[in-house]
């Protein structure tokens, strides 16, 4: 189970690699010093999701085509109750989302390559409001290429060039990653 010390300290160590961030994430530094948990999706103030972004041996990243959003995201989503780690929470939403098995990818670095604080709109089917996302990226490489989506939750999947991912600091991140393959 991932506490708040875990995401604590993870968020920590992004910030001492990237200070010039510590505004951007402002509203994740404030909500882990209040009361809650930010590991669970009805915590509404915002809470924490992990997402990957997959490296192919061409530097092209794995996209899903989300179902509710219609729009070309990372493979990613809410943290579990079982979830060892954050790391762990990404590498199940590979697995869940794209049938790519956590032992064909290669974790790049135990740092999130980033951290994004973005809005979520209001889904009046799940009973849920507007609320923010704390989503804390990280990078693994892969040389898998067979993808099963999960239907229910996402309807295509692209492997697009690291340059044309948004935003413009993520691909710049990952043209500097070492991809071992």
């Amino acid at each position: 189970m991932i506490d708040a010390d875990h995401i604590a300290a993870t968020v920590t160590g992004y910030l001492d690699r990237h200070p010039d961030e510590v505004g951007r994430l402002a509203p994740l530094t404030a909500a882990l010093r209040k009361p809650g948990d930010l590991t669970s999706r009805a915590t509404f103030t915002g809470h924490v999701t992990c997402s990957a972004l997959v490296l192919d041996a061409d530097r092209r990243v794995l996209h899903i085509r989300h179902n509710v959003l219609n729009t070309w995201l990372r493979p990613g989503g809410h943290l579990e109750p079982d979830d060892p780690t954050l790391v762990g929470a990404a590498l199940r939403e590979v697995a869940e989302e794209t049938g790519i098995s956590s032992t064909a990818l290669t974790l790049l670095d135990e740092t999130p390559i980033d951290i994004d604080v973005h809005p979520i709109p209001a889904n009046p089917a799940k009973g849920e409001p507007d609320h923010q996302h704390f989503d804390l990226r990280y990078a693994f490489a892969t040389t898998a290429r067979d993808v099963t989506l999960q239907a229910e939750e996402v309807h295509d999947f692209a492997w697009l060039p690291a340059t044309e991912i948004t935003p413009a600091v993520l691909a710049e991140r990952i043209a500097a990653v070492d991809n071992p393959y």
